[in-house]
This record gives C-alpha cells, structure tokens and sequence, in this order.
C-alpha cells in the first residue's frame, strides 16, 4: 500500500464511520430521515468510509460524485460509490458530507465500476486509485463548495488549443549575408534559407546560444523577429498533412477485417496482433480506430512512454486530426482538466497516453490498444502498482469493447494466452514494405580481438561494418544500454569501488557534468582525484557507458559526426531533437540505451550494432532471457527500414545463447518454446502467478524484523501450510539499500489464484494493523525483481 500519509496509522480518533468519527470537523450527526452514501477517501487505507447525505443533496449527488467530507480534522475530496438504502448496522457516529464538489459526477459508471475492480484485484486502497485516475481539484476548490459547478467546462479542444503561449519567431531577410559570419550565424543563415522562418526553440536544437546568434542577425539586418502566439503542446507544435491510408497488403488486411467485424459486433473481444518490426501494426490501428469512431464509440490508445512516440502522435493527427487528446506528464492541471472534460463530454473520442491514459473517461469506449504490449514500463512500480495491459483487457470486457494488443515480441504470458484460445492470435509475418528483415551477425567478443579504435568492446567486425555504412552514405545507431561515461570507478590500491552513500550501487562517473552520480536517488559528487578510503591517486575507469563511447566513435571515425540520445540528452536538448538531427540526415552515427529501440522509423538506418548483448542477462530475474530477446529484436528492428538492406551486429560473450540465437534469426515462436519449458519446469509465469512483498526500513535490523514477521503470517496460512502457496524468503532485496533504506522482500507463488490471494490478504491485514516505522507493499503480478 502507498505511504503517503503515514500519520494516519494508528492515530486514535480519527477516522468517520467504519472505525471512528471525526471530531475536528464539526459536522451535526444526520437526521433520522437522512439518506447514506459509501465514499472513497484518498487516504492509504484498504477501507471505503460511510457519510451521512444532506437533504439538499439527495437528487445532486450519485455514483462517482466529488464530494467534499470531513476526515481527520480537516476537508478531504473523495468519491462517492454507491448510495446506500438504510444506515450501516452496527455504525452510531456518522459525519455528514460538507458539500459536493462538481455538478456533474467525474467518473462514468462503466469507469468507475472497472477502477473499484482494479484496486481490488492490486489489494490496493481505493481512494487512492480513484485520486489517481481523477482531473486535478483547482486550487481553493473547497473554499468554493457553494458555487455549483464551479469548475468551468472548456470549449477548446485538446489538439486545437490545449493551451498557447508566446514565442519568438525569425524571419530570413533578403540582405544577403557578407560572408564575415561566425558558424553560428552561417548555421542559423542556411535553416532560414531553407525554411523561410524557424522558431527559437527549434533553433536552438541546432544552434548553440540561439538568441545570442539572432542578435548578431538582426544587428546586420539579415533577420528579424516577431512575437507569436504557438501551441504550448510540444505534440501539436507543427502542422501535418493530413494522409490517405494505404492499400493494405494480405496479412494487413486479413488482421483489419477481423478484427472490424468484431467491433461492429459491438461484443467484448481480445486480440494479439503480432507482427515483425516494420510489418504495419500502426496501419492496422489506426483501420480499427476508425471504424470505432465511425460507429459512435470512442477509442483509447496505450503506448510504453509517450515522449519516445511523436512520429505515431503524429501519424494519428494526419489520420484523424488534431481533436485528439494526447495525454502526457508535460501537461498542467488545466489542460488534462480540458482533456478530461472533453473525452468525458464525448467531444473528443481518441485518447492517447501512457499507461495512466488507461483511465481516461473515453465515451461509448469501442476500442482499446496497447501498443508494444510487451514493454515492462506498463506496470506502475510505484503507488498503485496496476499492469496497464492487464487491465485494459479487463476494461475492454467490461465496456463491451474490443482490445488489440500489438508486438513483434509478446510477452510470454500473453502469447501463452493466444495458444490456450484465451485472446485471438492475428500474425504479420512480413514487413509492410518490400525490405527483407535485416541480415544479424553475432560477434563473440571473447575470440574477436578489438578494431583500430582499440577498445575491448568495438570489436574489428563492428568497427569494420561502420566504415563500410559510412561509406556508403548510411546511418548507424549502436545500442549500449549504460548511460555515463564509466559504469564504474575503483581504487587500483586498495579495491575499493566508489559507491552511493544512500543505495548499494556503485556511482557512474558523467565525465561531462563533472559527477559521479547514482541512477537510483541521483546523490552526486564531484569525482575527485584520490580515493576516499586509503588517499590513493590510482583511481580505475571500469567498463563502459554511452558517453564514453560517443567519445570514442568520434575519434575514431572522424569527420562523422556522432550523436547520443539517453536520459541526460533528454533532459537537455529533448528526445525528438535529437531524433529529428537523424532524421534530416545531421547524425551520421547515433549512440543510445533503450530508448533508440523504442519504435522509431528512420529509412537512412542501415546498420545497428549492440555493443554488449548479454549485458541484461546477467539481472537477477527469471524474465532476463525474455527482456534480452526483445531489447535485441526491437533494435535490430530500427535497421533497414527504408530503400537501402540493413545489417545487425550482436557482439556478446555468449554467442550460443538461446536470446541471442534466436533473435538474431528472427524467430520469436522458437525463442517462446525454449523459454516456455524452462517457465514450466521452475513454475514460473504463466504456470504460476506471484506476489511480492516488499519491506523497507531506515534500520536493517527493523527492516528484517518485519520481513520476518510477515513471512510468518504467510507461512501460517492453511494454503502455505499445505503447500499450495510457496513463500520464498524473507531475503534481501538484490539491491539491499535504496535512498537510505534497508529493503527486504517475500515472495509468494502458487498455480492457484484464489489461494494465493488469500494468503496476500493475510499478510495485507496484518500491514493494516500498523507495522511502523518500516514500510511494506504489496505487488500483484510484480515485473520489476530487483
């Protein structure tokens, strides 16, 4: 359970009506005639509360209401569940709800219905899903209880004007340049040449110091600048042609009509769309969608992290136009409030987002789709730790409506899934384009010796493959999935490894910030010159990371011109600016960590190479050999996407790997056989489900008390007992300290659902009754083992 308000637990008198009232709010006990409502209150409390209804408020107020209540002294919103026909047995104290917040209920009953199931299965308070999925309260909202509906609907829709602000634009004027221009200037010169007129924040993805260089412009009378009114959302910045859908190819079109005839059916369904990198899987979205839409149902699209996907916003916009609701974390309370009201008014059917997009209010829901269904980053790892996949075929059943989950490397479960006829499998088994999959090569780095660069890690195969792109006038992109410069630092003298003060990581040097930095709490310090323990200068560079390497490429294949995109260039020049340099042809060579294989459609790509392919074998997961395989095939997938054959190098100490094998080869179904047996013969997912218990504590000692003591609680149960349920542990986590914390974890696992839960029930009720000063969560269904 989340530990947002820990001063909650245990306080003595201060819950309403399932425990005790409140005594600070100062509201009247209801009358004998007064009705009842069960609400949610967003508190870390695995409970719904029971409020008296005010007369006034009888015929205003239903199922998915905000409504103010008092709670513990002080104003609380919550969510009305369900209105009650006679008071609670037993409950002699009930407080009164203070006022209701907004006119209209925030939730459809078809959304509620599904969020109160979904916490329910997560063992997770409801309150805080509900506060979760709802549009942000304005501030000084509960000074406004008396004004009806004071929260004003939006008449903008989002994609058309989700919110403006001011930019400057420049003008290429016609004075012609003097030639005395520094490369700034020339730079800036040629983009207005070719373009008429660019933003400065687009300039200055290509320019250093933008406004600095515009300045010396103007003051040579070669451009000027005027003050514009832009589309604040960085999804809607620039205008799209709006497209003809193609003529769908055999495999395409059989897919589309399939799953057509199912939405008009207008009967829940699920399919697996799986389809090879580059094989039109978005085509086929975006077919379906519009068929939904022109049956009056709204859809829903889920994609892994919505800043790595502008081409498919934008490829949506052309298809559909800009009354498109894209949700995503740059947005402010008051455009996701717009975007909400809008797809709650049913005046914009499209949503897409991330996974928290799962709970958007689409109207007359007909389609949902979850894209790169696979991807782990759609299970929440914090709060509410809900598997946006999951339960999107939940809400699609629910709603009556159909949900496409699409991959060129489905999970294992959800293949599994398609073969027990559980979802519909619909395979493409070719690229939509003419292009061949491309053409893998495995180094095995322990036999090839290094190239000219001389690193252990850019092998002469690799380093010959790159001359040979550039050469020819292609791209490359080299998947290294370590940020920094070296992963590592430690002392020749004395062994000792600079570690994180606060976690039980070793700290990754970034030369070029000038730290040694943790990628757990992000604690940094300067790395200095001698080592902390013993005062040696002999400090070591271990390994390997993406800085290091655009260094490397730089050097060695000088002029080219190399480019990096991880999270520090994100957090600075911004993915799709990075992205953009690629694809207008400004990066010859682009060096990144996972988010290269994230989708991206580059045609100048020919070559892809992964500098170290086993690398994320080695994690302490029995999901490692399946999370290796699809890193390997969706990269690979980035190569030859346009005119031009690609080629794929693998370099790995393990060159027999049944991952690498197979998915230099292309061949997921044979990779699942392999990994479905070893699943089956150690009774991991999908032949058992698990439950992780996770406990964390300032002091190791506490923390481990605690582990133990829950580990008891769920040895006890009957179905432990019995040995229908494992309970593995109480161990250390594989990182046993996090930001200061000591953390231990249980494991449960068990082929039986219901006995499995029971025994989560168990260990959730006692969490409950107050385990302070540690912490403890419950993950059903976890992915992240770490």
């Amino acid at each position: 359970m989340s530990t947002g308000s820990l001063d909650l637990f245990g306080a003595p008198d201060d819950a309403p009506a399932d425990a005790r009232s409140d005594r600070g709010s100062g509201s009247e006990q209801p009358a004998a005639d007064e009705t009842f409502v069960e609400v949610a209150v967003p508190v870390p409390l695995r409970k719904r509360f029971t409020y008296a209804l005010p007369a006034e408020l009888r015929d205003r107020v239903g199922p998915g209401s905000r409504v103010a209540v008092p709670f513990s002294g002080r104003k609380l919103a919550g969510i009305v569940l369900e209105l009650l026909a006679a008071r609670p047995e037993g409950v002699t104290r009930i407080r009164r709800v203070a006022g209701l917040l907004e006119a209209e209920p925030i939730f459809p009953e078809e959304l509620l219905s599904f969020l109160g199931q979904a916490a329910d299965y997560y063992m997770h308070p409801i309150g805080e899903v509900l506060r979760a999925a709802a549009p942000a309260l304005p501030t000084g909202a509960m000074r406004r209880l008396r004004r009806e509906g004071f929260l004003a609907e939006s008449e903008t829709l989002p994609g058309v004007r989700v919110a403006m602000r001011a930019t400057t634009v420049v003008k290429r004027t016609a004075a012609p340049a003097d030639g005395r221009l520094g490369k700034k200037q020339q730079a800036a010169l040629a983009l207005l040449d070719e373009r008429g007129e660019i933003s400065i924040d687009e300039l200055r993805s290509h320019v250093k110091e933008p406004r600095a260089t515009v300045r010396t412009l103007a003051a040579r009378g070669l451009v000027v600048t005027e003050e514009r009114e832009v589309v604040a959302d960085p999804y809607f910045h620039s205008p799209v042609e709006r497209d003809m859908p193609p003529e769908p190819n055999a495999a395409q079109a059989a897919a589309i009509e399939r799953i057509v005839r199912a939405v008009r059916a207008g009967e829940p369904g699920a399919f697996l769309l799986h389809g090879v990198t580059g094989s039109g899987k978005t085509e086929v979205y975006l077919r379906v969608i519009a068929e939904a839409r022109a049956r009056g149902k709204g859809a829903l699209l889920l994609v892994p992290e919505i800043a790595l996907t502008p081409q498919l916003v934008a490829r949506f916009r052309a298809r559909f136009g800009d009354a498109i609701a894209v949700l995503h974390s740059q947005l402010g309370d008051r455009e996701r409030t717009d975007a909400w009201r809008a797809l709650r008014s049913g005046r914009v059917d499209l949503a897409i987002g991330a996974r928290s997009a799962l709970f958007a209010p689409v109207r007359d829901l007909g389609v949902i789709v979850v894209d790169e269904e696979h991807d782990p980053s759609f299970k929440q790892e914090e709060g509410f730790r809900y598997h946006a996949r999951d339960m999107a075929l939940l809400r699609a059943r629910r709603a009556s409506a159909v949900c496409v989950l699409g991959s060129a490397t489905p999970a294992v479960e959800t293949y599994h899934l398609a073969e027990r006829g559980k979802v519909e499998l619909l395979t493409l088994p070719d690229r939509a384009t003419a292009q061949r999959l491309p053409s893998v090569e495995i180094v095995d780095l322990s036999r090839n010796k290094s190239g000219p660069g001389n690193h252990p890690l850019l092998s002469a195969p690799l380093y010959r493959a790159l001359e040979r792109c550039l050469e020819a006038k292609g791209q490359a992109i080299l998947f290294l999935n370590r940020r920094g410069f070296a992963p590592s630092v430690r002392c020749a003298a004395c062994n000792e490894v600079m570690q994180c003060p606060a976690c039980s990581v070793a700290l990754t040097e970034h030369r070029r910030a000038g730290s040694l930095r943790c990628h757990y709490c992000d604690f940094a310090t300067p790395p200095g010159e001698t080592c902390p323990s013993c005062g040696s200068r002999e400090l070591v560079r271990i390994g390997l990371g993406t800085e290091k390497l655009e260094d490397t490429l730089a050097e060695a294949f000088a002029p080219a011109r190399v480019a990096r995109l991880d999270r520090d260039t994100a957090a600075g020049e911004g993915v799709e600016a990075v992205l953009d340099r690629l694809r207008n042809r400004e990066v010859d060579i682009l060096v990144g960590t996972q988010m290269v294989t994230k989708g991206h459609d580059i045609p100048g790509v020919t070559l892809v190479g992964v500098v170290l392919a086993d690398q994320s074998l080695a994690f302490p997961d029995f999901r490692a050999s399946e999370r290796t395989f699809q890193l390997l095939s969706q990269v690979a997938g980035r190569s030859g996407r346009g005119e031009t054959a690609g080629q794929v190098v693998f370099q790995t100490f393990q060159p027999r790997h049944v991952a690498i094998v197979r998915a230099a080869e292309h061949d997921y179904v044979g990779f699942y056989r392999v990994e479905l047996d070893a699943r089956r013969e150690l009774g991991y997912v999908p032949f058992a489900r698990l439950v992780a218990v996770r406990i964390d504590a300032g002091d190791e000692q506490k923390a481990q008390a605690v582990a133990a003591a829950l580990a008891g609680v769920a040895a006890a149960h009957p179905a432990a007992r019995d040995r229908v349920v494992r309970v593995l542990g109480p161990a250390p986590a594989p990182i046993a300290r996090l930001r200061g914390r000591w953390r231990f974890r249980v494991m449960l696992r068990s082929p039986d659902r219901r006995a499995l839960r029971a025994v989560a029930a168990a260990i959730a009720a006692r969490i409950d009754e107050g385990i302070a000063p540690a912490r403890a969560t419950i993950d059903v269904d976890p992915v992240a083992m770490l």
